[in-house]
C-alpha cells in the first residue's frame, strides 16, 4: 500500500490485549505511556525532530515484551529508538524497562508498524530489526507475514544507504520464505559468509525471554543480517 492508503484500509493482524494488565502496568499505561507514544494520526513522521540529538535512528518492528529494545536503548544511549508494537501487554513491559532503567531514547508506535513506514521520510532509519515475527504457520495466513515484498520495498525507501536489517525466525517455514524474498529484493544484500554467521546470534544481540523458550522447546533460531545496497 502506498502512502495514500488510508489507514481504516488496513488490516491488522494480531492479538491487541492479552492477559489482564496488572495494577502496575496499567499505571504505565496511563502515565508513561502519553509521553512516549508518537502520533498516529500525522500523515507523516519525521524521526530527526523527535530526536534531535541522536546519531543514528533505529526501528524495531514487533518489540514483543521489549526486552530488546531495551537492551539496545541502554547499550546505544545515542541512538534514537523507535519501537513499533500493537499487543498493548508487551507495550507494558517495555514501559517497565523504561521506567527501570530511566531510558530517555525509545519512543512507542502502537499501530500497525506498515503505517509507521508510511509516515517516515526517504533513508532516516540506520537499522532495523524484525525479530521472531508471528509466522502464520498455515497457508492460508501466509498473506499475514510482516516479510513481504510490499513491506521491504518500504523498507529500502526509508533505510540509508549502508543500513542493516536484521531478522530472527525459530520457524522452519519462515526462514526459507524470509532468505527467499530478501534474495529476490535488489535493495539488500545478505552479509552471512559461512553458516555460524546466521546459525549464532551476534555479541550484540541479547537474547529474550521468547528466544529462550524456543532453544527449551528444540527450536533452533537463525540470525539474518542484510545491508541496504547504497
Amino acid at each position: 500500500m502506498s502512502r495514500t492508503t488510508p489507514p481504516q484500509a488496513r488490516k491488522v493482524f494480531g492479538r491487541r490485549l492479552g492477559r489482564p494488565l496488572k495494577p502496575s502496568q496499567e499505571r504505565l499505561i496511563e502515565t508513561l505511556l502519553p509521553r512516549l507514544e508518537l502520533d498516529s494520526s500525522m500523515p507523516q513522521l519525521d524521526p530527526a525532530a523527535v530526536f534531535p540529538e541522536a546519531g543514528e535512528i533505529w526501528l524495531e518492528i514487533g518489540f514483543g515484551g521489549g526486552e530488546h529494545l531495551a537492551w539496545q536503548a541502554t547499550e546505544n544511549p545515542g541512538v534514537g529508538f523507535l519501537g513499533a508494537e500493537i499487543f498493548l501487554n508487551g507495550i507494558a513491559g517495555l514501559l517497565r524497562e523504561i521506567e527501570t532503567q530511566e531510558l530517555a531514547n525509545i519512543r512507542i508506535w502502537r499501530e500497525d508498524a506498515r503505517l509507521l513506514l508510511d509516515a517516515l521520510p526517504q533513508a532516516c532509519l540506520d537499522r532495523v530489526f524484525i525479530l521472531f515475527p508471528d509466522p502464520w504457520p498455515k497457508l492460508r495466513h501466509h498473506k499475514r507475514r510482516i516479510v513481504q515484498r510490499e513491506t521491504l520495498d518500504r523498507l529500502a525507501q526509508v533505510m540509508k544507504p549502508g543500513a542493516e536489517l536484521r531478522l530472527a525466525t525459530d520457524d522452519a517455514s519462515y526462514l526459507p520464505w524470509m532468505v527467499e524474498r530478501l534474495s529476490r529484493h535488489p535493495a539488500f544484500r545478505w552479509l552471512a559468509e559461512r553458516p555460524a554467521d546466521w546459525r549464532d546470534r551476534p555479541a550484540d544481540w541479547p537474547q529474550t525471554r521468547y528466544e529462550a523458550k524456543a532453544l527449551a522447546a528444540g527450536r533452533k533460531p537463525a540470525y539474518l543480517r542484510y545491508r541496504r545496497r547504497g
